[in-house]
C-alpha cells in the first residue's frame, strides 16, 4: 500500500499538482520527485523571511525499506517539521538518517528536531568543525529573521563526524559518497553522490534559476569555487539537486553557475592583473546579459563582481 501511495504522489508531483504548504499562510515548499525514491524539496529562491521559516534553499531526500535519509535539515526546529510534513505526502517512513552537505543554517540547524526522534546525524569531521564555529553567529542572524519561529531550535551535530575528504555510507541499502571538492560557497561544504542513480546532491555547490552569491571576507576564492564545480562535474551525473532552485541536469547547473564562475574568473582575474579600477569593473560587467534571467541577478551581479575582484587582489 505504501509503494503504491508513493507512486501515486509521484504522479502527482510529476503533475505540478503536489506542492506542500508550511506552517505560514503563503510560504509553499514545493516537492519534486528526481528519479525512483529521490525527491527534492525545493524552497523559495529569495532570501530568507520569516513566511518561509528561512528556508530559502534546497533539500532532498531518499525514500528506503528502512527509513528516509534527508540531506539537509532546514533552518529551525519548526522548519524541520515543514519538511517532515512534506515527506509524509510521500512516505509513511521515519527520516533514519540526515545527512548535512554545509555549514549554512539552512543545512543542519533543524539537526535537533530528527535527531530527538532517533534520526542519525551524519557529516564529514570539516563540516562539522565549521559548524560549531559558526553556530552562534547563524543563530543570532536566525533570531532577527525568524523570531518566534527560532523557539525550540538548538544546535545538534554528528555524534561520529566522518574522517578525511571522502566518506561512503550504507544507509537502509543504498550507498551514498560524501566528498568533498574543494571550497566553494562556504570552505567546508560537501556533495553527496548516489552512484545508483547517478544522482548529486550538490548543496550549496551549485545554484540553479537564481544567481549565486559570492561570500565577503576574502574566501572562499571565487577561482576555488569553479574548480570545484568542475571537480563535481567530472562524476557526470544524470542528476543535480542543487542548493538552491529546482533539480536539472548537469548541462542546467553548468549554465547556471558552472559558466557563472567562469565568467567572473575570465573577466575579474585579468582586470586585477592589469590593476584596473574596480569601480570601472564592476560597471563594465554589471549587465552579463547571459545570466541576467537568473532571480536575483539585480540585487548580486555588481557586488558579486566587486567581492571577487576584491577576493583576487588579496591572494596576489
Amino acid at each position: 500500500m505504501e509503494a503504491l501511495t508513493r507512486h501515486f504522489a509521484g504522479w502527482l508531483v510529476a503533475s505540478g499538482i503536489l506542492a506542500m504548504p508550511s506552517h505560514s499562510l503563503a510560504f509553499q515548499l514545493k516537492l519534486e520527485q528526481v528519479t525512483g525514491e529521490v525527491y527534492a524539496l525545493v524552497g523559495s529562491v529569495h532570501g530568507r523571511t520569516y513566511d518561509n521559516h528561512a528556508l530559502n534553499n534546497t533539500m532532498g531526500f531518499i525514500v528506503t525499506g528502512k527509513g528516509v535519509i534527508l540531506i539537509d535539515s532546514g533552518a529551525s526546529s519548526q522548519g524541520a517539521q515543514v519538511i517532515e510534513t512534506a515527506i509524509r505526502s510521500v512516505t509513511d517512513q521515519p527520516v533514519k538518517w540526515v545527512i548535512n552537505t554545509g555549514v549554512q543554517d539552512h543545512r543542519w540547524l533543524g539537526n535537533g528536531y530528527f535527531k530527538a526522534r532517533g534520526a542519525q546525524i551524519i557529516a564529514l569531521e570539516r563540516t562539522v568543525n565549521a559548524q560549531r564555529e559558526l553556530a552562534d553567529s547563524h543563530m543570532k542572524r536566525l533570531k532577527r529573521v525568524l523570531k518566534d519561529r527560532l523557539a525550540g531550535t538548538v544546535p545538534a551535530y554528528a555524534s561520529a563526524p566522518l574522517a578525511g575528504n571522502k566518506a561512503v555510507v550504507s544507509l537502509g541499502g543504498v550507498k551514498l559518497e560524501l566528498i568533498w571538492p574543494g571550497e566553494a560557497h562556504f570552505a567546508d561544504d560537501v556533495i553527496v553522490w548516489m552512484p545508483a542513480t547517478r544522482t548529486v546532491f550538490a548543496g550549496d555547490l551549485v545554484f540553479m534559476d537564481r544567481l549565486l552569491a559570492i561570500q565577503p571576507g576574502g574566501k572562499p576564492l571565487v577561482t576555488s569555487w569553479a574548480k570545484a564545480f568542475k571537480a563535481m562535474a567530472t562524476l557526470k551525473p544524470a542528476h543535480v539537486v542543487p542548493g538552491h532552485g529546482a533539480p536539472g541536469d548537469l548541462a542546467k547547473a553548468r549554465a547556471d553557475t558552472g559558466d557563472y564562475l567562469d565568467f567572473l574568473v575570465k573577466n575579474i582575474a585579468p582586470a586585477v592583473e592589469n590593476m584596473e579600477d574596480i569601480g570601472d569593473v564592476v560597471n563594465r560587467l554589471e549587465k552579463a546579459p547571459a545570466f541576467a534571467h537568473l532571480a536575483n541577478f539585480k540585487a548580486l551581479q555588481r557586488q558579486n563582481v566587486n567581492r571577487a575582484f576584491l577576493q583576487l587582489e588579496a591572494a596576489q
